[in-house]
């Protein structure tokens, strides 16, 4: 059995402690597992925690501690360490060492129960099913303990149901509810503590139980399983053909193999709900999924509905929205419903590539058409000839560009820089842009010609923080995209994680969320990322405003947007609105003088 054992004091006899808790506690304080007086220590100085394999120390301090003489934070335990607190040295032992021959019996079935224990744990970890991994930890019990048959009792809400059940050959046990004391189960429920009844038929207090006497019950032992202080399950267990099998020493192991088996059943359940979960995520993105794209809001909604139409004509489409909002998504997804599905899917993002060399990139050119033009080389638009051409950041592309590119949509042909001969193309054209085109229109930026020819059938993307439900779905679609790829033990998102996804704005939007996650999957170290593993803080979110407030800052952005529509006729801004004239006035003087 584990163990720390230490020398309290100078004239102190030798103590050890056996380590059958999950977190066993030590420091100054008396509240602690082990209590170790030093004003050098801090109430609570360190803690040991047992995750299913291996001890590891860790300080609570902002100080050291020393582990064979050397400072750590936190330390993975092995076979006799030796750990220094204070002026106190204590040493964790794995095994039990050699002990007096009156208790070599209880310190080997302890040990028993600790490599059973271990060999559970790795059951746990090679994936079996929750029901193989429960049926294993019953024949675990039977077999330390000697009883006929075990059982496994959950509270589910406040119910008690038996969640597996065996018999000495290791066969589960049909209707095994009716085979359990109700009596002796509900004691445990009660106190909360490891009971053993060694002759239920005579014992003075369930001697008189209906459900001892018709089970006709002769040894009985059960243990409750424990969760920071909140009992979730009974190890039961019994025989009814021996009486005065089970003695108190039994009643100890058992209770210590229940401490170790509380946290490897609920990893268990854990990992069973999770494959539940990712379970129901994959049918959920299935009747969620559009081609490529995940979403459910009420707006992706509408956009599958008219990608599903325009997708089987040759109109061309402006698919605008913010930056990382998915725009090659929903023109792929056009180029695979068309009839050109067969046919190339180009894309030229008009943004990333040199003025000088993006009417090349275009339309092609001829050999000694300009400098470093050494051979004859086709363009873009003969590239998605038979396809789909995705003009990508359309609104960067420059005003003596913007003629030629509309030449082309209107002939259906290109001429190649340096050549003087046109050639035919049978393309679709499909643009996106986070700008807003109409306003480049009017700033002189973009011809008015050319945005109605790209733009037949607009679809506007919205931002990732006015999708809803969308989000939390998307980023556990990525994350496990991403634990998959990079093979990691990360599982999910804590729900503090949640919250702050929901209450951040996600400004780069999804391209933003996947870089997030990746970083965080690459770097975590546990199985659920929280909302700092995403680097989400409280001052990063948008402060929330009074009624009276947000009321207030809607008001004066449109009464300005109509001002500017009306170019600054106050006077008309008033009738449009349905306001006396002197609002308008008041609403000009207040924002002059802010």
């Amino acid at each position: 059995m584990p163990s720390l054992s230490y020398q309290p004091s100078e004239n102190s006899r030798q103590r050890t402690i056996q380590l059958f808790k999950r977190i066993t506690t030590i420091g100054d304080g008396a509240e602690n597992d082990i209590s170790i007086p030093d004003a050098g220590l801090s109430d609570t100085h360190a803690h040991i925690h047992f995750d299913g394999n291996s001890f590891n120390i860790s300080c609570l301090d902002k100080q050291v501690i020393l582990v064979n003489n050397l400072k750590v934070k936190a330390h993975k335990l092995g076979h006799k360490d030796r750990i220094r607190l204070g002026e106190t040295e204590l040493t964790f032992f794995l095994y039990d060492e050699p002990v007096d021959n009156d208790e070599s019996d209880l310190q080997t079935a302890r040990l028993d129960a600790y490599r059973k224990m271990l060999t559970f744990s790795n059951r746990l970890l090679a994936n079996n099913s929750i029901d193989d991994l429960l049926n294993a930890l019953l024949d675990a019990v039977i077999e330390l303990t000697r009883a006929d048959k075990g059982m496994l009792i959950l509270l589910e809400g406040n119910l008690l149901q038996v969640k597996a059940a065996r018999n000495l050959k290791k066969e589960t046990i049909e209707d095994a509810i009716q085979k359990v004391s109700d009596t002796i189960v509900a004691q445990v429920v009660k106190s909360k503590q490891a009971l053993i009844v060694s002759d239920a038929l005579n014992h003075e207090t369930f001697k008189t139980s209906e459900s001892v006497v018709n089970l006709k019950l002769c040894s009985v032992m059960a243990a409750p399983l424990m969760e920071k202080g909140d009992m979730f399950g009974i190890l039961y267990v019994g025989n009814d053909n021996v009486v005065n099998l089970f003695e108190e020493h039994s009643l100890e192991v058992l209770t210590v193999f229940a401490a170790q088996a509380s946290l490897l059943v609920q990893n268990a359940l854990l990992l069973n709900e999770l494959l539940l979960d990712n379970q129901e995520l994959t049918e959920r993105l299935e009747r969620m999924r559009f081609g490529e794209i995940i979403g459910a809001c009420d707006a992706m909604k509408e956009i599958f509905r008219k990608i599903d139409k325009i997708s089987q004509t040759d109109i061309s489409v402006l698919i605008t929205g913010e930056t990382g909002t998915g725009k090659e998504l929903v023109a792929r997804r056009i180029h695979a419903l068309s009839p050109r599905v067969k046919g190339p899917f180009v894309t030229i993002n008009c943004g990333a590539i040199p003025e000088n060399l993006l009417e090349s990139e275009l339309f092609g050119h001829v050999k000694g058409a300009f400098t470093g033009a050494v051979a004859t080389r086709t363009g873009k638009f003969q590239a998605a000839d038979g396809g789909t051409l995705f003009l990508d950041e359309i609104g960067e592309l420059p005003p003596q560009l913007q003629v030629k590119l509309l030449r082309a949509l209107q002939e259906k042909s290109v001429t190649k820089v340096g050549d003087n001969r046109t050639e035919k193309v049978n393309i679709r054209i499909i643009s996106a842009t986070n700008r807003d085109l109409e306003k480049g229109i009017k700033d002189g930026n973009f011809r008015e010609d050319l945005y109605y020819r790209i733009k037949v059938v607009g679809l506007h993307l919205p931002p990732l923080c006015e999708r809803g439900e969308d989000l939390p779905l998307i980023a556990k679609y990525l994350l496990n995209k991403f634990a998959e790829e990079f093979t990691t033990k990360v599982k999910g998102f804590t729900p503090a994680a949640v919250i702050a996804m929901r209450k951040y704005s996600w400004p780069g939007n999804i391209r933003q969320l996947e870089n997030r996650i990746k970083r965080a999957i690459v770097l975590a170290d546990k199985t659920h990322l929280g909302a700092e593993d995403l680097d989400l803080n409280p001052e990063d979110f948008e402060p929330v405003l009074s009624l009276s407030t947000a009321k207030e800052e809607f008001q004066r952005r449109y009464i300005n947007d109509i001002l500017a529509r009306n170019n600054g006729n106050r006077t008309k801004t008033a009738r449009d609105l349905g306001v006396d004239p002197r609002t308008i006035f008041r609403h000009l003087e207040k924002q002059e003088t802010e």
